[in-house]
């Protein structure tokens, strides 16, 4: 690491560590310059139609992580009427692999055309005060040349309401001239997502027990939802199975008397990631990872209910219980 990197770092975590502390005190808006100059601007009642809005992927996050950053920023900037200004995710192959930001104006390009950034505070969708604080800040600067940065990771809850944007954006990227898909067309493929181990870019994420706890499915869990899916469902075509985990096969080893079934540990996160959206039924698991896949995913998804996200009314969704239950009637009707 770099001095300027780490002295970037060093300041990055700083100010993160100040808005935790201060995000429910009075104090916390006052920290912004965009507050300030709501608080001294004449105050304006016409639309702001000059300004973009942004959320940054978080870089050191995972990509699901990233992806909802980017969801916040581009669903937000729908909200408020505003233009949407795109930040890369962490890494190139990333980018380009989900090829969001083709056709979108990035930040970096606005700021050399003479754009200002000003960050937002963070605001809580549900509350209409915050909500009220945000859209009058943002109505100060109409007429001027600013791109609004939401503070990181400003929460969305339901992300799956640019679901169609970002299928669209990943079937037309580019990227998607070099897929390869192991599934045979000849097969319906279940794909299921095991969440152990998060790791990002090779390395392995240290998590404490409280989160871990908080997105911990059993394997009892995973395989009571796969035998219900494989006793009820109704398909004329011949059944495989692919799991997905950073655990090793042989921590799944009871899923191999469910036939024809291949452990995709050799798989990078990219093939896994692409795979989940390309499967003809999704096992997610508590986890942003299979999550974001299956808001792109055209067939049937099998989501646990308790989640942080939520999931759209629709019949091919299904939402399972802690317990691994779910009603079997709608695996049918999800076809």
């Amino acid at each position: 690491m770099t001095v300027s990197q780490f002295i970037r770092k060093a300041r990055f975590r700083s100010w993160e560590v100040l808005v935790e502390r201060t995000r429910y005190k009075r104090i916390y808006p006052r920290l912004y310059k965009s507050y300030w100059h709501y608080k001294f601007s004449k105050k304006k009642e016409v639309a702001n139609t000059t300004c973009y809005f942004a959320a940054r992927p978080n870089p050191g996050a995972g990509i699901g992580h990233q992806l909802a950053n980017w969801i916040a920023g581009y669903w937000f900037a729908r909200q408020f009427g505003l233009k949407f200004a795109h930040i890369p995710f962490s890494t190139q192959k990333w980018e380009e692999f989900l090829g969001f930001g083709v056709g979108e104006k990035r930040m970096d390009e606005l700021k050399k055309e003479g754009y200002k950034v000003r960050k937002l505070p963070l605001f809580d969708e549900d509350k209409p005060e915050e909500i009220k604080r945000v859209k009058a800040i943002i109505r100060s600067y109409a007429g001027k040349r600013i791109v609004f940065v939401a503070e990181q990771d400003q929460y969305y809850k339901d992300q799956f309401g640019v679901k169609d944007d970002i299928k669209r954006k990943f079937n037309e990227a580019p990227a998607r001239r070099n897929d390869r898909i192991v599934y045979d067309p000849e097969h319906f493929n279940i794909a299921v997502h095991v969440r152990r181990t998060v790791v990002i870019d090779g390395k392995t994420i240290e998590e404490d027990e409280a989160v871990r706890a908080l997105r911990w499915l059993s394997n009892d869990y995973y395989e009571k939802v796969l035998v219900q899916i494989l006793e009820n469902i109704k398909v004329s075509k011949p059944i495989s199975i692919y799991l997905f985990s950073t655990g090793k096969p042989e921590e799944f080893a009871e899923f191999s008397k469910y036939g024809n079934v291949r452990f995709c540990s050799d798989m990078d996160e990219y093939t896994s990631f692409l795979h989940l959206i390309r499967a003809d039924l999704l096992i997610s698991s508590k986890s942003s990872f299979s999550y974001k896949p299956a808001l792109m995913n055209d067939s049937i998804k099998v989501c646990p209910r308790n989640f942080w996200h939520s999931y759209p009314d629709d019949r091919k969704w299904i939402l399972v219980e802690n317990d691994g239950t779910f009603d079997v009637n709608k695996l049918n009707e999800a076809i």
